[in-house]
């Protein structure tokens, strides 16, 4: 099947659709683009039949349902056990708690900071928080050393 999108969209095209969607929510509504808040409306639901901010529900149905609109469309869902460069490297009895450990410190990472990559690094630089700019900062400095030391570890492999 002819795929109809490319790998990913270039920077300078996803780049400023994102810029603009920030801007137009906090024009709009005055409110921050983050995906962690998504998530925590859904806990609101689950635990309490009630979210204070709905659109961050559909916030998060559209990203779940554009990635598996792209996904159809660029020849349906790719099944595997392998997960890019990192799990050529790890056999999958390690990638799998890998992984599982990776997430669970993502998600104590973003309650702990009141939000995300995405709200912090795209939202909360662009209104040049404090807390943000701190944040993002975090966030950078751990990726870098993170692969610094996995490109060591591997022997450049990662």
């Amino acid at each position: 099947m002819v795929s109809v999108f490319p790998d990913r969209l270039p920077w300078f095209i996803a780049g400023p659709i994102i810029g603009l969607c920030v801007v137009a929510l906090y024009s709009l509504a005055n409110r921050r683009l983050g995906v962690t808040g998504s998530y925590v409306q859904v806990g609101a639901i689950l635990r309490d039949g009630a979210a204070s901010e709905l659109w961050r529900i559909w916030l998060l149905i559209g990203l779940a349902g554009g990635a598996a609109l792209v996904g159809l469309l660029r020849g349906g869902p790719s099944m595997g056990l392998t997960y890019g460069a990192l799990g050529l490297v790890l056999p999958i009895g390690v990638l799998i708690p890998v992984l599982f450990l990776g997430g669970v410190l993502i998600g104590y990472g973003a309650r702990w900071s009141r939000g995300c990559t995405s709200g912090h690094g795209i939202s909360g630089t662009s209104s040049l928080s404090p807390a943000s700019l701190v944040a993002t900062g975090t966030f950078m400095a751990t990726a870098v050393l993170v692969t610094f030391i996995l490109h060591l570890i591997t022997g450049g492999a990662l």
